[in-house]
């Protein structure tokens, strides 16, 4: 069996550093983008099989991204867990209507993302 592939989105080189701890010993491939607009274009060259995405990013931020992702057909099925430090009602509701699957705020919980990143893997 192959291993799944997972996009981890942050213009935080720190972030990325402690995602990638977190899933360290997983059976996943992780590749990395670092803002919204390079995270559109690794997901339809990558087709990850899950995407962890920030939402306040230069150039596109996350909603956005997301958006994107969810306009198209290659991309659509793609689930989308936002990381952000965004926790405020009003962000979470713009990452749901965005087409997030889930949303975790920072500082990461390594147990919280895991645990979501498996159910969302279906494993």
């Amino acid at each position: 069996m192959s291993k799944k592939k997972i996009l981890l989105v942050d213009d935080s080189v720190t972030t990325l550093m402690m995602e990638q701890m977190v899933l360290r010993g997983q059976p996943y491939n992780v590749v990395t983008a670092k803002n919204g607009e390079e995270a559109v274009r690794m997901s339809e060259a990558e087709l990850p099989d899950l995407i962890l995405l920030d939402v306040m990013m230069p150039v596109m931020n996350g909603f956005e991204a997301c958006r994107r992702i969810r306009q198209n057909l290659a991309t659509l099925q793609i689930p989308i867990i936002m990381v952000t430090t965004r926790g405020e009602e009003n962000s979470v509701e713009t990452g749901f209507e965005s087409g997030c699957n889930d949303y975790i705020t920072k500082p990461i919980n390594g147990t919280e993302l895991l645990t979501k990143v498996r159910a969302l893997l279906g494993e």
